[in-house]
Formats: structure tokens, sequence, C-alpha cells
């Protein structure tokens, strides 16, 4: 999974041409820490139908604060440049992919 950055998140994720997920998470989340592996798994899985990218809010702290994130781990969904879905908190695969079903 790529990570994106404030400079290259309306790139990255705006103006992608299938959805993205941003995992919003910084080193020192341990619930981001245990989700990171199951995106990855569902980047392998879905990858030509979902991207997933990851923003550490340590380092990127613009974009983050101009969406309002304010608990990590969070991960929004966008489709055609508008936020489609918003999940918070650390979920166990088969829940993840339930709220990801309409975008696999």
């Amino acid at each position: 999974m790529k990570a994106v950055t404030d400079a290259d998140f309306e790139a990255a994720v705006l103006k992608s041409d299938k959805p993205v997920l941003v995992d919003f998470w910084a080193e020192w989340c341990g619930p981001c820490r245990m989700v990171a592996p199951i995106l990855e798994e569902i980047s392998a899985e879905h990858g030509d139908k979902l991207e997933i990218v990851k923003m550490n809010i340590d380092e990127n702290p613009l974009k983050p604060g101009q969406l309002g994130i304010t608990g990590i781990p969070t991960l929004q969904v966008y489709k055609d440049g508008e936020i489609v879905k918003q999940i918070v908190g650390a979920k166990p695969k088969a829940a993840l992919l339930r709220e990801l079903a309409d975008f696999i």
C-alpha cells in the first residue's frame, strides 16, 4: 500500500478513477497497527476495484485537520472526489469487508 501526503492527496485520492480507501494512522497507535495487515490483505484481494493508501497523520497534519479526523484509525472511502464512507476504529476483516462491500 502506498503512502499519500498532504501534497499529493488531491492527485492520488480525489482524482483517482477508482474508489480509494485512505487509512489515517500513526506509528504510536496500537489499533492502527492491528488494522494494517488486514488492509494489506484486502488490498491484495481487491486492489483491482479499490485502491488502499495510508496517511500518517503525524507527518501530514494538514489534510487530516481539514477533514476533521479526530480519532485513529479512521478509514475514509473516496469516490469521484467525495467521501462516500467513513469507518472509525479497528475492526476485524469480516466487518471491514461488509463495510466495503459496495466498493469491492
